[in-house]
């Protein structure tokens, strides 16, 4: 977490994405710490999936800038660094979440393959050292070794997304993109992975941006969070502030309407 001698992680001034007259965010501006996970919520058609596509560097912002801090303390400015640049980072530095884990994953390959891939993509070659961190990692997300060599089709939707997880976090990613994580899971296989994401979250350390429609998801695994309505931040806080003693109307009502349901 932020302390005296620590820099952010992420700076992020001013974004904006337009399509067409369309407004997706704008003029988003918040600084991301290390250690730190930032929850952003909001309705279905608010910008937060949008807004972190801008922050990943899978869409270019219409205005605004992307500072990453990489390892070395240099600042990358994500939408001005050569495409190359920006690979390497997305196999080292970062890692992405996405909601369907097919999204991530390579489907035709087995999950041991999935895992190590990510190794083998920054240079690893030895064969016998891939297989075991393939497997400490399936075991770390709850993933029975014996399904090593079994192909992720012959999964179930809980596990596809914990076999995500560990292809995303084997690496050490200094950084994650979370976009409903949880989203699509029936309401048991969520709490599991919750806890899961949750254990590995204090574990690694891990910096995170989460997207999530799930007050409950935001407050279990985000240190602080932001509410977008119409692709602006409404408002912004710690956590369980911003959930207990909401102060804007729209958060007031996001916040009423699951205590309603």
């Amino acid at each position: 977490m932020k302390n005296n001698l620590s820099k952010p992680l992420l700076v992020v001034e001013g974004l904006t994405k337009y399509y067409g007259r369309h407004t997706a965010c704008e003029d988003v501006t918040f600084q991301l710490w290390p250690g730190e996970v930032l929850g952003v919520v909001g309705e279905s058609g608010s910008g937060k999936t949008t807004l972190l596509q801008c922050l990943s560097g899978a869409l270019t912002p219409s205005a605004g800038r992307v500072i990453y801090r990489s390892e070395h303390g240099q600042e990358l400015d994500i939408h001005n660094i050569a495409e190359a640049t920006r690979r390497r980072l997305m196999k080292t530095d970062w890692g992405v979440v996405h909601q369907n884990p097919r999204d991530g994953l390579r489907m035709r390959v087995s999950a041991g393959a999935n895992v190590g891939e990510r190794l083998m993509a920054v240079g690893a070659r030895n064969y016998a050292a891939i297989r075991d961190a393939a497997l400490k990692w399936l075991t770390r997300v709850e993933i029975g070794q014996d399904r090593l060599d079994d192909l992720p089709q012959t999964f179930s939707g809980g596990m596809l997304q914990r076999l995500q997880i560990a292809r995303t976090l084997v690496n050490g990613p200094r950084l994650v993109f979370m976009d409903e994580p949880t989203g699509g899971l029936d309401v048991s296989v969520q709490a599991r992975l919750l806890d899961l994401l949750r254990r590995l979250v204090m574990d690694f350390g891990l910096s995170a941006m989460i997207v999530t429609h799930d007050l409950a998801v935001a407050r279990l695994l985000a240190h602080r969070l932001m509410v977008m309505h119409r692709g602006r931040v409404v408002e912004s806080g710690l956590t369980d502030q911003v959930l207990d003693d909401p102060h804007e109307p729209y958060t007031q009502l996001l916040v009423s309407s699951v205590l309603q349901a």
